[in-house]
């Protein structure tokens, strides 16, 4: 691995960090001292909704085989994702408006420190969790046959059954004004009671070095939230934050569009595609 990687590997390097058990014991008492502080005044829906489930909290430790400490150190990563996703998105000050449309589709963003500036979609789905769970996560390798801004994704290793890391190619913008980017994530799916949590950030895999002709951006922490709709429980309210660093010279003005309008484009893309499941369920059944 390179180098970086062996810098993000050295927290569980210690001696009483060099077993699942505690490695996930000590992701958990982050996460839990980090929705402690959220639950100050005014926390958001869904963070009590997730704390009364015990969500994040009674996470089931898991041993069914032994794990290498580059494994561990991605399971650590994943969690360090969800963790910093979920303080961002239960902070609702600071977030202005981007695009909304007349169907109450929305795209905010903020500014933060350490970070950079950082993107939101909040949109209603007429689809059940269990469906879109099984579409983003289970079948994540078709997304390119749907998703037009997706050239490809490929996991390249799954750690358990929470973790995976992946490839994707972006696909180029209209007019070439973003190139030919790709990503290296890890990916980290969470499902406690009714809400469901899709992780990730950026990582290195020796399976996966730079590849020529794309420049290799970095995203994360990001992080999709589905929960079904109090007024509707058939349909998912569907949160997606996002956080890309494309690199290269281009204008901030230009990222912040392409990237705004991405969001956009790929709920409505999810949409098509759902459609057209529910479609070719209705025809086969028929």
């Amino acid at each position: 691995m390179l180098p970086a990687t062996f810098k993000l590997c050295a927290g569980i390097s210690y001696r009483h960090m060099r077993n699942m058990t505690g490695l996930r014991k000590n992701a958990m008492v982050a996460i839990h001292h980090e929705l402690r502080k959220l639950s100050g005044p005014g926390p958001s829906t869904w963070i009590n909704h997730v704390r009364r489930r015990s969500s994040l909290l009674s996470s089931r430790i898991e041993e069914e085989q032994p794990y290498s400490e580059t494994d561990l150190c991605y399971v650590k990563q994943g969690q360090e994702a969800l963790q910093k996703s979920i303080s961002i998105l239960s902070d609702q000050d600071g977030w202005q408006e981007e695009i909304v449309t007349p169907t109450g589709d929305k795209v905010l963003s903020k500014v933060l420190p350490d970070i950079g500036k950082v993107f939101r979609l909040e949109v209603l789905l007429d689809q059940q969790l269990d469906n879109l769970y099984e579409e983003l996560v289970d079948n994540m390798e078709q997304m390119g046959e749907w998703n037009p801004n997706v050239k490809q994704v490929k996991i390249l290793q799954k750690i358990g059954q929470d973790t995976m890391v992946t490839h994707e190619v972006a696909a180029d913008t209209p007019g070439n004004v973003v190139g030919p980017r790709d990503f290296v994530s890890v990916r980290c799916a969470k499902r406690r009671g009714s809400t469901c949590f899709l992780a990730g950030m950026s990582t290195q895999h020796s399976g996966m070095p730079e590849q020529k002709g794309f420049v290799r951006a970095e995203n994360g922490p990001t992080c999709i939230v589905m929960r079904p709709s109090s007024e509707e429980p058939e349909k998912t309210k569907f949160t997606w934050l996002l956080s890309v660093d494309l690199k290269g010279w281009i204008p901030k003005t230009v990222i912040n569009r392409v990237l705004s309008q991405t969001q956009m484009d790929f709920a409505n893309h999810l949409r098509h595609r759902m459609a057209a499941n529910t479609g070719l369920q209705e025809a086969v059944a028929c």
